[in-house]
């Protein structure tokens, strides 16, 4: 079968896999405080050794609004929230230091948002410096955020830098002024070579650039010129994701454009195959489904390693076992069940000043969800997993293996009496292939789209 009757076969809605369940799949009931807090400090006693855990903290306030995020923020200009924001920071993380028998070991640190660099350096500072004097660094530790590149100021690297950042990411999208308009996203060439040079400089050695392919009026030509001026800046690894549009999730801040204006099916994906070459054609090896870096990166060592790993942040290259999410909308996840923080500002900030941990919702991992995510972790991040030893085993095996039939026929899986690989050739549908594992979504098909479509 053709790569275009392939693409048309199995561009379906399917989730991206940060996590299993996916969220939309959690139970309704959610999870008690109690049964959080449990698995929490099991998991802590698991894990606060060789592993150590993982903190990630959702910075929300962006100063005008981007129609292609679908993340959850607050748009303001007023920078007098920082502060507050950030004094609610602590106190949530005061009440979680508050539930370990221990100091904790904290290998990974990740800024998100929102813009992380709405924030001033002293305030980001004021937040890092205080936390890391709760806790005792792992001898691999990572430090990252996310950058935006028109606010991203030489004080911002500095400051983050002398706290132990190594690694920043700067959200790019496309060069074309037409794109740039249409997603309300712009900002220059010039000024993502300027944050791009001052952080080497400084002494990154991790340098991300975020891009995206499938975004309003979008052609071949800025593709090209998109993935060209990246080369030139030579960062060292690079995101190209698919654009994600889910307008019944985030409502109007995603229709700033009309249906029409969106690059589809068998054009989008001539977008992605032109960039994936050309990317390649540069140097970058794909590693994991959306990403590229450089052999010198580490995330290509970590893939190679077999140490790759993915959570609510994306890939990483640290396989934590216990990540803590804090601030508005955070997700943190215990390995053994997931919570979500509150989803509004307002009662987020209520929650923790009423020494409360925000938690609005979760979903407590059944024995079958414990296997099924192993199985998905390992076809996310290596391409292949394996049944053969008993705690990979679990009842519906047989019922997975003749859904994946028909892929395997179309030759995007390879499978064995008790092993399954996703070829190179047909990593662009490794989500179709998770899709089959994904016991919830097969039992329960949703009657209206949650998902963007995978291809």
């Amino acid at each position: 079968m053709s790569n275009l009757s392939l693409i048309q076969k199995y561009n379906v809605p399917g989730p991206r896999y940060t996590s299993y369940p996916t969220v939309p799949y959690w139970d309704k009931k959610g999870i008690s405080t109690k049964d959080w807090q449990n698995t929490l400090q099991y998991s802590f006693k698991e894990s606060n050794d060789e592993k150590g855990i993982s903190i990630y903290i959702h910075l929300p306030f962006c100063e005008s609004l981007c129609t292609f995020c679908a993340c959850h923020k607050y748009i303001t200009k007023r920078h007098e929230v920082e502060l507050p924001y950030v004094e609610t920071l602590l106190k949530e993380w005061d009440l979680y230091a508050k539930q370990f028998s221990e100091k904790p070991i904290l290998r990974e640190l990740h800024l998100g948002g929102g813009t992380p660099t709405f924030f001033e350096a002293k305030n980001l500072k004021y937040l890092i410096s205080t936390i890391l004097k709760t806790v005792e660094l792992h001898r691999d530790y990572e430090f990252s955020f996310e950058g935006h590149p028109n606010n991203t100021t030489k004080k911002h690297l500095q400051t983050l830098y002398n706290l132990g950042f190594t690694r920043v990411s700067f959200g790019v999208q496309d060069y074309a002024e037409r794109v740039q308009k249409a997603i309300h996203r712009i900002q220059s060439f010039e000024n993502v070579k300027n944050v791009t040079e001052w952080a080497r400089d400084i002494g990154y050695t991790s340098i991300s650039h975020d891009l995206i392919f499938g975004l309003p009026f979008q052609t071949v030509g800025n593709i090209i010129d998109t993935i060209k001026k990246t080369s030139d800046l030579k960062p060292d690894r690079i995101s190209f994701y698919s654009y994600a549009h889910v307008p019944w999730v985030k409502g109007v801040g995603q229709r700033g454009f009309d249906e029409t204006d969106i690059p589809k099916n068998d054009y989008k994906r001539k977008l992605y195959e032109i960039g994936k070459f050309m990317l390649l054609n540069y140097g970058y090896i794909e590693t994991g489904m959306d990403h590229f870096s450089l052999p010198t990166d580490a995330l290509y060592q970590a893939f190679e390693n077999a140490n790759l790993h993915r959570n609510f942040m994306g890939y990483t290259t640290n396989p934590t076992q216990l990540m803590i999410g804090l601030g508005m909308s955070a997700i943190s996840d215990s390995w053994y069940s997931f919570a979500q923080n509150e989803k509004t500002l307002s009662e987020y900030q209520q929650r923790v000043e009423k020494n409360e941990l925000p938690i609005f919702k979760g979903h407590l991992l059944s024995n079958e969800d414990l296997i099924i995510r192993k199985h998905i972790l390992n076809i996310m991040c290596h391409f292949e997993t394996s049944w053969k030893e008993e705690d990979m085993k679990f009842k519906d095996i047989i019922r997975v293996i003749l859904r994946l039939k028909e892929l395997e026929k179309d030759g995007l899986v390879l499978i064995t009496k008790n092993r399954l690989i996703v070829p190179k050739s047909a990593r662009a549908f490794v989500r179709n292939v998770c899709m089959a594992f994904d016991l919830r979504l097969v039992r329960n098909k949703p009657e209206s789209q949650l998902f963007s479509m995978t291809v």
